[in-house]
């Protein structure tokens, strides 16, 4: 079985993508899958390292408004549609999954009008650009949110399989995460992570609530501020008087054990990107959300505000947010037991921990 798999430009879009690749390959061990990608993307790093065959095409995205990179972008795009076609015929694919970014709209369409059987996943609760305009044209969507349905037109083709996430999120041992991870069970815990870049506006907050908790030994906070913004963090955090951290505030810049800590904290602090509310949602804990507001098309916010309808999340925009407000929403969390858990049942029910089986079976659909 040959497999073309293609999405690009950020890890919302590059992750799904792998996770999807690695399923086929678990299931199809003689599957031949090639990712393409652009040369310019993230894309272009990752997939190298997976050990996948990569192939890069033109194109870039269009601008919002009339300028000379609208004429360049349309350029790039004819150029794009003719790498795709060569690729495709070159290839010779079963199917073709895309998972969003501009670089899936020649190769999808491509396919769709060869008569190639074609699908698309999207990530997010509204659906980016390209794959709204995919959808008219493929075989299959997968869907991530029960909210995207709406601004899809053909809904018989649309499936709910969420997102796929890190195997490594569900089943762990809690006693061991305690014991691993040096925190006491009996006091609550408070993760904070504002995606792998970091967030600079809820670090700014996360500043004042580590302040004004710097002394408190009945809370416990672990918060990840992103590599580039780590050495800055901790020049304010001394500057606003806190040189030493006590033991159970903790700052790290990057931290590898996200996983093991999302299976034993109380309340999750981070944005609203896709991948963290997959995963959040499967181990089933309460949140409270800080949308990015600078996201393509305030994807975002959608997403926070499925999980803030369903009663699984507290939501606070970047405009809104402070230190003081968000301090106060954390220990309101805290005090409220009966609140938690009834957030933390909501949440779990919204979760998903078989997305890549759902995928696969469209798959097997699409190809028998």
């Amino acid at each position: 079985m040959k497999v073309l798999i293609t999405g690009g430009g950020t890890g919302g879009h590059i992750y799904p993508a792998l996770a999807i690749a690695r399923k086929i390959k678990m299931e199809y061990k003689n599957a031949d899958i090639l990712y393409v990608g652009t040369e310019k993307g993230l894309e272009a790093e990752l997939i190298p390292k997976e050990g996948l065959r990569f192939k890069t095409i033109r194109v870039m995205g269009f601008s919002r408004k009339l300028s000379k990179n609208t004429f360049k972008s349309i350029k790039e795009l004819f150029l794009g549609l003719s790498d795709a076609k060569k690729v495709i015929n070159d290839f010779k694919p079963d199917i073709v999954i895309g998972t969003g970014g501009y670089v899936c709209g020649p190769l999808v369409l491509t396919a769709a009008l060869k008569k190639i059987p074609t699908m698309i996943h999207e990530q997010n609760a509204f659906p980016g650009v390209t794959n709204r305009i995919l959808s008219r044209f493929v075989d299959r969507i997968a869907g991530s949110f029960e909210e995207s349905r709406k601004y899809f037109k053909d809904t018989n083709k649309l499936v709910i399989t969420g997102n796929p996430i890190r195997q490594d999120i569900v089943g762990f041992d809690k006693q061991v995460a305690y014991e691993d991870l040096n925190i006491d069970k009996n006091k609550p815990f408070v993760l904070s992570f504002g995606g792998s870049g970091g967030q600079k506006k809820l670090n700014d907050a996360m500043l004042e609530v580590i302040v004004k908790n710097s002394n408190n030994q009945n809370m416990q906070i672990i918060h990840v501020t992103g590599k580039r913004l780590y050495e800055s963090f901790m020049k304010e955090l001394k500057q606003k008087g806190v040189d030493e951290l006590i033991d159970n505030i903790r700052v790290y810049p990057y931290f590898f054990e996200v996983p093991k800590a999302l299976s034993i904290a109380d309340v999750a602090l981070t944005s609203g990107g896709a991948i963290a509310i997959a995963e959040i949602t499967a181990v089933g804990i309460p949140s409270i959300l800080i949308p990015k507001a600078y996201t393509t098309e305030n994807h975002q916010e959608y997403n926070a505000r499925a999980l803030e309808k369903n009663g699984a999340s507290i939501v606070i925009l970047e405009k809104d947010l402070n230190g003081e407000l968000l301090n106060k929403e954390i220990n309101n969390l805290l005090s409220d037991k009966r609140k938690l858990r009834d957030m933390a049942i909501k949440s779990r029910k919204m979760g998903i921990i078989n997305a890549d089986d759902r995928i696969l079976n469209i798959v097997r659909e699409l190809i028998s």
